[in-house]
């Protein structure tokens, strides 16, 4: 009896839930604890803005473009936020991919319809038209955007609000961006270039794929450096009437989880902020379609594999790489949704042990390369489809990575030529940024 009621002890200790908790997930313990004193405290735009008493948008007809993430430190959200203030007259609501209430697969188009909440019209920017019309801007005096970004270019909510800053353009209203944090800091600028001749919703502006901005930073670059439509703002020189209202606190050296704010799921694959890392380190080979990248089972961009990788002689090759502030981990996984469902597959956990020492573009392509090489049978290009190979170089940028890739160009000589690349906008960036 005694052995029993020991047994039963360890069974109960073993079970705790508390304890599960802190050996599967040990770094979410921390993130739970109370911020300490001395730990900055970040204002998003939309809290700067309340403090202000909207005073930008008092006495004004109010249109506003946002999702879930658009919300104040508290986790109110924005479009609750001025829907209640009695300083302001919301009459339209404008969604980007996803809703804006977030309930949209990526890629699904969205059409017009009335937010239950506030009985607002919301008007699809993800469905027949990506940009506001003039008849849905008719009355609208202000034109609000708030929306969190991931910092990537591919990524579309910065597409949506180039086209809607066009329309506010060419309708002479006032564009206001309440800015946020990038999660990958402010300073992380790497990756590909945008070649103009593949430009897209997927890529609109000739930035880096990891371009080190806030939205409102990107958006007064854009407005000044002449990259809206030449239709746009025929009245004053192709540019709209902008007012970036900034974040309080946020320091460029800041990741998000230094920032003190909650993260909201930017979109169904991005669930946590540290998933905009791993995009950054496998969101090109997902566009292929040739090889898994987690996303259809519990850890979207943070996987690397397929039916047929030997996850032992991957996992093996790129930890020799020695890059720095990484980590690849065999597995075996099974996918539980999409087109891969139901399948066995072998790869990699990608695991981060020193943020400060990682270069993410040096990962993605390594990773690439290195499939390449070992599965040679499989190559992840010529098993491409068409229609994917064009997306891949849509959001790369331009096919000269690809071609470069195909020729086997190192990892080293392509990294090489992508700071050759960055070095304009390097130098054109300063002059917009808002923070230290």
């Amino acid at each position: 009896m005694l052995v029993l009621s020991r047994l039963r002890q360890l069974f109960r200790f073993v079970l705790s839930p508390t304890l599960m908790v802190s050996l599967l997930y040990p770094a979410v313990l921390p993130a739970q604890a109370k911020r300490p004193p001395d730990q900055p405290v970040v204002k998003p735009g939309i809290d700067v803005l309340r403090a202000r008493n909207f005073d930008l948008l008092r006495g004004k007809r109010v249109g506003l473009i946002t999702n879930p993430t658009g919300i104040s430190a508290d986790g109110e959200q924005t479009v609750d936020i001025l829907f209640q203030a009695k300083e302001v007259k919301l009459v339209a609501l404008f969604g980007p991919e996803h809703g804006v209430r977030g309930d949209a697969e990526a890629g699904r188009y969205v059409d017009t319809y009335t937010d239950d909440k506030t009985g607002l019209t919301v008007y699809s920017l993800y469905g027949r038209s990506r940009k506001p019309s003039r008849e849905m801007l008719r009355g609208i005096d202000v034109l609000v955007y708030d929306i969190q970004d991931i910092g990537v270019r591919s990524y579309t909510y910065i597409s949506t609000m180039g086209l809607a800053m066009e329309a506010a353009a060419e309708n002479d209203i006032t564009f206001v961006v309440l800015d946020r944090p990038n999660p990958l800091t402010g300073d992380r600028v790497e990756g590909p270039m945008l070649d103009s001749k593949f430009k897209s919703f997927v890529g609109m502006f000739p930035i880096p794929y990891v371009y080190g901005m806030t939205a409102g930073e990107l958006a007064e670059m854009i407005n000044m450096e002449g990259w809206l439509s030449p239709n746009s703002g025929r009245t004053n020189g192709g540019q709209c009437k902008l007012v970036v209202v900034p974040v309080e606190g946020w320091k460029r050296s800041m990741w998000w989880d230094e920032t003190g704010l909650m993260w909201v799921p930017t979109s169904p694959h991005i669930p946590h902020w540290q998933t905009s890392i791993f995009y950054v380190l496998t969101g090109l080979l997902g566009e292929l379609g040739t090889a898994n990248q987690g996303v259809g089972y519990t850890l979207p961009f943070e996987l690397v594999g397929g039916t047929w990788v030997d996850g032992l002689r991957l996992a093996e090759y790129l930890n020799n790489q020695r890059m720095g502030g990484v980590l690849f981990r065999p597995l075996w996984y099974r996918p539980f949704y999409f087109d891969t469902a139901s399948s066995r597959y072998q790869g990699v956990q990608i695991h981060i042990t020193d943020r400060s020492k990682l270069n993410m573009t040096e990962v993605q392509l390594t990773i690439i390369d290195a499939l390449r090489r070992l599965f040679p049978e499989k190559d992840i290009y010529d098993r491409a489809k068409p229609d994917r190979r064009e997306m891949f170089d849509k959001v790369v940028g331009s096919s000269d990575l690809r071609n470069d890739m195909l020729s086997n160009v190192s990892v080293s000589e392509l990294m090489r030529k992508l700071d050759e690349q960055r070095a304009t906008f390097m130098i054109k960036r300063e002059k917009y940024l808002l923070y230290e």
